[in-house]
């Protein structure tokens, strides 16, 4: 049944493309298919090293702006098998519509999303107790829903406007997403890529792969100068992410600044941001994902309080005859209180490039290291995990069964970008746990009142987690159309054998539609 399922929009997908593809129009940007856009204004947040995606157009509606945007998915996975009877084999659809209004001029500008969500053909066994868990996304979505098979519901996404202020300042109030790091889009467009696929929406984000993704209540303001930008960011993120309900808000406050200056010159082009964020939790009752026994965390009701200050420079070399060579590097350390405990934690992320002259393929090669802390001892008082606060972990975790958050990821990307911006990719990632003291940690943060957000996995007392092959192609079609497709496939190791025993090896793959007018 899956496979039948799996294959049947395969066949629909690239039955579509032959017909459509022969007279496709070379299309300028490609479907951004980890992050749906924030707004016809908001910097883009794209998936592949390939020109910053255009996500969606405007079209005139008399003196309004309109925007449609429309993804269904469909999901086949094969989750690690576990020693007692789950259901780690089977797919599901989801699909999300979005119509926005809005309306701009040079003080003022106004924009109101609607979105329409569905949740369909969900596995009704595919959460078991202890370690083993949940078992893939399908029993993330299921438990998120109360238990329902099939699920839809409407909501408002994004519902703002945005007054222009002396100083060329703006300040946006209402509904609205919003991503870390995309406060400024350079100039020079390797660079525009590297920060939209490399360092935005490592703490904050929209959570678009995920079926409902996030929104943000709240207000920003932001200015120019004329070495840089500053923006700040008071907020409450909303509802959402996995269960269909995004209308409501968390009892979680968000506050963010960053300061973003952008370097340019004839060889080279470079951006620097500075930034600190604070994240309180005030949900009491919700029991935290820690590495300390059930009954400490069972007793521990006071509030989360972080605050994480980091910095990252992204720089692109421009050669004459060998192609662009590029590096990035990220950091934040944190402190504050998790609940009773004492928080010290810090990540890094430290990547390198190049894109060589090579005509038609036009690759872009990647190679990187990137390590979130994890906590040594659960009963000394610190905790010591990075906690990755709101981000969306899908362009960093293709697969998604990790995060950031105790972990470290040594990986190697390939990315092909083909005549009429035909994109393929693949990545190869070793990844093992920071600290064996600590937990597997999945999950990208708070989306609902009662539960707590990431979920953990105890290690056992083992570091090696899995290696990661994965493979994708991005189709642009006719009429706003694009295909994506994905496959991946998790050699499990130490960690996930002593879990798993009966199939240590995971596959996930999805075949997605994008609608765009």
């Amino acid at each position: 049944m899956i496979l039948a399922k799996s294959a049947l929009c395969v066949f629909l997908g690239l039955s579509f493309l032959v017909v459509q593809g022969s007279s496709a129009q070379a299309l300028v940007a490609t479907i951004n298919s980890d992050s749906t856009a924030a707004a016809p204004t908001t910097a883009k947040s794209g998936a592949d090293p390939k020109t910053v995606a255009q996500t969606s157009s405007q079209h005139k509606l008399g003196p309004l702006d309109l925007t449609v945007n429309w993804r269904f998915r469909t999901e086949a996975w094969d989750w690690f098998e576990p020693p007692t009877t789950g259901q780690n084999a089977y797919a599901f659809e989801h699909s999300l519509l979005r119509i926005g209004l809005g309306q701009k001029s040079e003080r003022l500008e106004w924009f109101v999303e609607g979105a329409q969500d569905a949740i369909l053909d969900l596995p009704t066994n595919a959460i078991l107790s202890g370690r083993p868990g949940q078992l893939g996304l399908g029993g993330t979505y299921l438990a998120a829903n109360g238990g329902g098979q099939n699920n839809a519901n409407g909501f408002v996404r994004q519902a703002y406007v945005v007054f222009g202020l002396p100083a060329n300042a703006k300040l946006k109030l209402g509904r609205f997403t919003f991503l870390d790091g995309a406060e400024v889009t350079p100039k020079d467009k390797s660079l525009a890529t590297l920060v939209s696929t490399r360092i935005t929406q490592r703490l904050i984000g929209d959570f678009g792969f995920s079926a409902v993704g996030r929104s943000y209540d709240g207000a920003t303001l932001a200015f120019n100068t004329r070495a840089g930008n500053f923006t700040l960011l008071g907020a409450r993120p909303t509802r959402g992410v996995y269960q269909i309900d995004a209308m409501g808000e968390l009892d979680v406050d968000l506050f963010y600044g960053a300061y973003t200056v952008p370097i340019n010159a004839s060889k080279f082009a470079g951006q620097f941001r500075v930034f600190s964020l604070g994240y309180v939790d005030e949900r009491s009752s919700v029991l935290k994902t820690d590495n300390r026994a059930t009954a400490l965390r069972s007793a521990d009701h006071n509030h989360i309080r972080i605050g994480t200050y980091g910095a990252d420079y992204a720089h692109v070399f421009n050669t004459q005859n060998h192609g662009k060579f590029d590096f990035l590097l990220w950091g934040a350390l944190q402190n504050g209180s998790w609940g009773n405990l004492t928080q010290r934690a810090g990540a890094f992320v430290g990547e390198a490039g190049w894109q060589p002259v090579v005509r038609f393929l036009n690759p872009w090669f990647r190679a990187g290291y990137s390590f979130g802390s994890g906590d040594s001892n659960p009963t000394d008082g610190r905790h010591g995990t990075f906690f990755q606060v709101l981000p969306t972990p899908r362009p960093y975790a293709r697969f998604p069964f990790y995060n950031m958050m105790n972990n470290e990821d040594f990986f190697g990307s390939a990315t092909f970008r083909l005549p009429r911006s035909f994109v393929f990719r693949s990545e190869m990632h070793a990844l093992r746990l920071a600290n064996a003291n600590d937990l597997w940690y999945g999950g990208g943060g708070a989306f609902q009142s009662h539960t707590f957000g990431y979920t953990g996995r105890a290690s056992g007392g083992n570091r090696s987690l899995a290696n990661v092959w994965d493979v994708s192609m991005d189709v642009p079609l006719r009429y706003g159309f694009s295909l994506t497709t994905y496959y991946a496939h998790a050699w499990g190791k130490a960690l996930v054998q002593n879990i798993y025993p009966a199939d240590p090896g995971a596959n996930f793959g999805y075949v997605e539609t994008n609608f765009h007018f």
